[in-house]
């Protein structure tokens, strides 16, 4: 059908509807349409019905909007408008694959029109499509010259493509045209000009970066990033002694950071630990406050020297009071003769300080203030603490609280102290304790929160929490709208450790969504960075988009999910009809009349409390309506409500699963979980090829990892017995267990393994359990050899322990209920703190003692 052309009285209408639809008064666009298709003439025009769709798609309207815009499409499919409007209607669901061929049918119409090419740019970015987005960024170029956006746009185009030469070269062309005078401070110019550096470090012209930063340093106002630069470019062109000067003044500049210490390494090129000490030496004699030189030669020095140059350090920080030198000390943690050295210093300190106020009894100098002494108990504390000496360390927090009950980091490490001993609930009460004496720090109060979800007080979190969160609103629906994602991570794993798995999977689902949601809001970037001129920060904005799901946040959400939904495969949910047929089939009349009247009390409870839910809900719901009239209309209607009634039956949970797994299998690769977890997800619908893939991926990474094992042994037993597996596809599978195993059988392979790492625990677990696998008759020879607990044996941790006991408990060892009671008690003298060895009704007889653990804890303690 023929485009219609309105008359003037019609077509000034349709452009305030257009202009109606720009500053979002959706209500006055509307009346315009109407007033359009109302005329008889214009009851069908096509451009006027797809403008309506649109404003009603902002209004949330979605059913009629595509309604409309599809009708006005049918009415006039040679209108560029018409395809344009569809395209944004398709945006606005995120579905930009079709947006995109929408625009591309627009422009066959108006082949020139800039607004669709640059909505086509965007959504070109967005998928990043870079070789359409380049084209698109070469037509806007050509039609508009003049335009900064067009120059820049098409610059990054080529950066993305990693064509940095081309892209250099377009952007000096650009940097031509400017006119800026070198009194006056730009500071979008000095932007563009740090990108075009960054480019051409990119380029590895290292040579012409240099030259350039030289040639325009006076017009760049960042002048650190300026100094930064030039130093790393002058180590790249080996011209040491200029950037020797050029981090000496860095140094000048800022004494703590560490990187400048780094560069300093990198341009002097020290031979030998000794000249390598020299370079800080200087340091502290330049900076006899400094802290930082002091620190980072404990890196590399050993024995004497190193005693010596951490002895300083340590009196530096304890005179001062420094709360954070352990966390400063933590990663020297892993070479056992610092650790000593730390101990006998720190210990050695202690005793001096009671005894004469000094830190040593043979010092000549000024006594240490009492500050000096709580600050090295402190410290002692978070020592102990990390060598699992957790009965000492309560002893020195607990020393440190009596002198001074009112500072909150203490609370805080006996928490964290108790938290590692494996008593939560304990954590909690200090942690709590600690949250009484500054209400008003929203980090304490946050750390609290985090202890109780741990613990399973959620109720008690959501309070917590509700201190800082907005008032009107519940804490949980606050803290969702935030994108709390800390807070919904620990709550779903609270969840999942307590079986209410649709609470825990709404929590998961709820932090996919606030990824999407980050993913989605780049859309506000593209056209705002070009405008603003901060290029560098785009780039770095779309690079980090690129691995989003790379985060903590998600990989543990998503790790959660999928545990959740194999669980949910392995032992499907019973339908609550079903379930009670089978109760009620043996009951006499009496029993099931009395079971019947129970049920009634029970669902009639349940309503009220519904109601009064829902009371409350609908209350919220009118102050969210009230302020969303207020403001003006949004775009966009409600999101799919997550109810975990239903997220908890869904029909193939192993789909579900493979949702979560994909980003971490592109993104996450080096964690050895994602490919293990790959591997239970095609174990179950028996991918043998898959599995395969997982199993050489996880080998990759730790060949001997216990979890690794078991998926291998249950592997080759799969291949062995599975009697569906095509031949081609058997063989092929044998001939890669031969080239990475040998020869082996399942059971040979478990024997070899169990052999190789006799002395550790959780690998003894690994193979016990497959060997209870492999061949039922082995439980006692099994469960003998998971609950070893001699000295002589290593990883023998608070959750290897728990692990084994779980173990025991759910008869993945075997039937032996016999041993669970005396391994538990095995534990508890290990681990007397731990909760879960703890002997039954332990928590309701422990007696607190000056704020300390139960007096049988202390018994045990001082008998290991």
């Amino acid at each position: 059908m023929p485009t219609v052309t309105l008359p003037p009285k019609e077509n000034a209408l349709f452009k305030r509807i257009l202009r109606c639809y720009e500053h979002k008064q959706y209500r006055n666009g509307l009346k315009f349409c109407k007033q359009i298709l109302s005329n008889p003439k214009f009851a069908e025009h096509g451009e006027t019905l797809a403008m309506k769709g649109l404003t009603l798609n902002c209004l949330g309207k979605k059913e009629e909007a595509y309604e409309l815009v599809r009708r006005g499409l049918r009415n006039d499919l040679r209108s560029h408008v018409c395809w344009h409007v569809y395209g944004l209607l398709q945006r606005s669901d995120k579905k930009y694959d079709e947006a995109i061929k929408c625009y591309r049918n627009a422009l066959k119409w108006d082949k020139d029109n800039l607004q669709i090419l640059r909505d086509l740019s965007l959504l070109q970015i967005q998928m990043r499509d870079l070789e359409g987005y380049r084209e698109t960024r070469y037509q806007l170029l050509q039609l508009r010259p003049a335009q900064r956006a067009s120059w820049i746009g098409y610059a990054i185009a080529y950066h993305l493509l990693e064509d940095y030469e081309m892209a250099a070269k377009i952007i000096e062309e650009f940097r031509k045209t400017q006119q800026t005078s070198l009194d006056k401070v730009d500071y979008e110019y000095s932007e563009l000009l740090l990108y075009q550096n960054q480019v051409l470090r990119e380029a590895n012209l290292h040579k012409e970066a240099l030259e350039h930063l030289s040639n325009y340093e006076k017009q760049i106002c960042d002048k650190l990033a300026v100094e930064e630069t030039r130093g790393e470019l002058l180590l790249s062109l080996g011209r040491l002694e200029e950037a020797t000067e050029v981090y000496h003044c860095l140094q000048e500049r800022n004494p703590e950071n560490w990187s400048y210490y780094h560069g300093l390494e990198k341009a002097l090129k020290p031979g030998s630990t000794e000249d390598k000490c020299k370079i800080y030496e200087e340091a502290w004699e330049k900076f006899p406050k400094g802290l930082v030189p002091r620190r980072l030669p404990l890196n590399f020095l050993l024995g004497e020297k190193f005693r010596e140059c951490l002895d300083k350090y340590l009196r530096m920080n304890f005179s001062k009071g420094c709360p954070p030198v352990f966390t400063t000390l933590k990663s020297l943690y892993n070479n056992k003769e610092k650790v000593t050295i730390i101990e006998e210093l720190v210990v050695g300190y202690e005793t001096s300080l009671k005894s004469c106020r000094m830190f040593n009894a043979n010092d000549d100098g000024k006594e240490e203030p009492p500050t000096t002494l709580l600050w090295v108990q402190y410290f002692l504390a978070q020592h102990y603490d990390t060598i699992g000496q957790q009965t000492l360390s309560l002893d020195y927090i607990n020393a440190a609280i009596e002198s001074t009950p009112t500072l909150i980091e203490l609370f805080l490490i006996k928490a964290k102290i108790y938290k590692h001993a494996g008593n939560i609930r304990e954590a909690v009460r200090w942690m709590d304790e600690a949250q009484a004496l500054d209400t008003a720090d929203r980090f304490i109060n946050s750390k609290c929160a985090k202890y109780m979800l741990k613990a399973g007080m959620i109720k008690e979190a959501e309070e917590m929490c509700s201190k800082f969160t907005r008032e009107g609103a519940s804490a949980v629906e606050n803290l969702n709208e935030m994108q709390c994602m800390w807070f919904q991570t620990e709550c779903a794993l609270s969840y999942k450790n307590m079986s209410k798995f649709g609470e825990a999977l709404k929590k998961c689902h709820e932090i996919e969504r606030h990824f999407v949601e980050i993913t989605d809001d780049q859309f506000d970037f593209h056209t705002y960075c070009m405008r603003k001129m901060t290029l560098r920060s785009y780039v770095d904005l779309l690079k980090l988009e690129d691995v989003l799901r790379m985060h903590p946040f998600y990989y543990k959400a998503a790790i959660t999910a999928i545990q959740i939904y194999l669980s949910l495969h392995d032992n499907p949910l019973i339908d609550d009809n079903k379930e009670l047929q089978a109760d009620t089939a043996n009951l006499s009349d009496k029993e099931l009349k009395k079971l019947r009247n129970k049920q009634r009390r029970a669902q009639k409870k349940a309503q009220l409390e519904e109601e009064k839910k829902n009371a409350e809900k609908e209350k919220q719901l009118k102050n969210q309506k009230k302020k969303k009239e207020d403001d003006d209309e949004e775009i966009g209607g409600p999101k799919e409500e997550l109810i975990p009634e239903k997220l908890v039956k869904v029909e193939n949970p192993l789909e579900e699963a493979v949702k979560f797994l994909m980003p971490l299998k592109h993104l996450v690769k080096e964690k050895i979980d994602t490919h293990l977890l790959a591997f239970e997800i095609y174990f179950r619908k028996e991918k043998y090829v898959l599995m395969l893939q997982s199993i050489k991926r996880a080998l990759a990474i730790d060949p001997d990892h216990p979890w690794l094992h078991q998926c291998l042994v249950r592997f080759f037993k799969g291949v062995s017995e599975s009697k569906d597996l095509p031949e081609v596809v058997r063989t092929v599978l044998k001939q890669e267990i031969t080239r990475l195993f040998g020869d082996s059988n399942a059971r040979s392979f478990n024997q070899a393994y169990l052999t190789k790492h006799s002395n550790s625990i959780p690998h003894r677990l690994a193979a016990a359990k497959m060997m209870v696998h492999l061949d039922s008759s082995t439980e006692t020879k099994a469960a003998e050899l998971a609950t070893g607990l001699d000295e002589s044996l290593d990883n023998r941790a608070i959750q290897t322990c728990i692990d084994v006991l779980d173990c025991l408990r759910s008869g993945a060892l075997g039937d032996c209920k016999e041993l669970i009671e005396s391994y538990r008690d095995s534990c508890h003298r290990l681990f007397p703190y731990t909760l879960a060895f703890a002997p039954p009704g332990f928590e309701e007889n422990s007696k607190i003692v000056n704020g300390d653990v139960s007096t049988e804890a202390e018994e045990l303690a001082i008998e290991m």
